[in-house]
């Protein structure tokens, strides 16, 4: 990693051990605070690509969610929607963290989004990466759990870049084995939770609630979020701003890199 990995660390927040990789330049501790919230099946160490950029322009911390990396795990823990976003307002609180950009890709962008109606402190914008907006008498969510479980299971087993290739054709080798590596660390009821909560649990009613600035970043070939999801979301929150990464899936800054960064365009007050 670069230099602008700092380290990585663990801390006691809503009852349980929270793990998270910083990103900056401690020389330059007084810039403004990013917590990045990563999607279902991600453990922070698989941002790190981007979080090194981010880590350039900001303080920049990247959640081990419960169930994932090296976070608290196992079938003693809820992994409902309402205690993952509460583990993010326990987090940002215990480090004092203020004027915060919150960050969150798919699921994670869930989290950011609960985690802002049910009171989160201390945040200065709020940035939902491609989350599902599947729900109750919505479309289902395109990607299938089986390919979750499945990969789980084949890293469980102990798997190399070429099983991961199958589940990822497009990724570099180095993504590849980041997955290999540590996918493993994914807790299976957690990932199936999260996954049925994308079609039980609807975020939109969570939009209204919302008073600081928030980008709506949508995967441009995902399928994830549709013409009518971006008018209804707008409706919901109109000072919703909405940009579109055109060249990728849901997996943004692994199928388009630079095309990433570009479509934040200049909501963070940052040439990224």
């Amino acid at each position: 990693m670069s230099s602008t990995y700092l380290y990585g660390a663990n801390l006691h927040a809503n009852g349980i051990r929270q793990h998270y990789l910083r990103f900056g330049d401690s020389a330059k501790s007084s810039r403004q605070p990013l917590v990045l919230i990563p999607g279902i099946t991600s453990p922070a160490i698989t941002w790190g690509f981007v979080a090194e950029r981010l880590g350039q322009h900001f303080d920049t911390y990247v959640l081990d969610v419960r169930g994932r990396g090296l976070s608290s795990t196992g079938p003693e823990l809820a992994y409902d929607i309402d205690t993952c976003a509460d583990d993010v307002i326990a987090f940002i609180d215990e480090l004092g963290l203020d004027n915060v950009i919150l960050a969150g890709h798919s699921m994670g962008a869930r989290f950011a989004l609960r985690a802002m109606s049910r009171g989160a402190k201390g945040i200065a914008k709020l940035v939902l990466i491609d989350p599902p907006v599947s729900g109750p008498g919505r479309r289902e969510y395109p990607s299938k759990l089986p390919w979750y479980v499945d990969s789980i299971r084949d890293c469980t087993r102990g798997a190399d870049i070429e099983t991961m290739r199958h589940y990822c054709p497009t990724w570099s080798d180095e993504q590849l084995r980041l997955r290999a590596e540590w996918l493993h660390t994914c807790f299976e009821p957690a990932i199936v939770q999260a996954f049925e909560e994308f079609h039980s649990v609807d975020i939109h009613q969570d939009l209204p609630n919302i008073n600081v600035p928030t980008l709506l970043m949508c995967a441009g070939k995902g399928g994830v979020i549709q013409d009518e999801d971006r008018a209804e979301m707008i409706d919901l929150l109109p000072t919703l701003r909405i940009t579109t990464a055109e060249n990728a899936g849901h997996m943004i800054p692994w199928d388009d890199f630079d095309g990433f960064f570009a479509a934040f365009e200049d909501f963070l007050g940052k040439q990224l």
